[in-house]
């Protein structure tokens, strides 16, 4: 006994379509494609968020009237 073939899943399908009915299927799948686009909104707007707040200010240096922009990779011993 393997998995199920096409005609077990097309028998299921018709049961739960006499059950539930066609249009209370239709309202369904319109809710969760609903909620599915609502969830990836929300998922864009955090990593937007997050994005904009792990971006910090880049330290300045005055070295002799001249303003140089500063980013330090790793630290090195002197």
């Amino acid at each position: 006994m393997g998995s199920f073939s096409i005609w077990h899943w097309l028998i299921v399908l018709v049961i739960v379509m006499l059950i539930f009915g066609t249009k209370k299927l239709r309202n369904v799948g319109g809710d969760l494609g609903g909620a599915v686009k609502g969830f990836k909104d929300g998922m864009k707007d955090a990593t937007a968020d997050k994005t904009a707040e792990a971006q910090p200010e880049q330290p300045t240096q005055q070295v002799g009237g001249q303003t140089i922009d500063v980013e330090v990779k790793e630290k090195t011993k002197s």
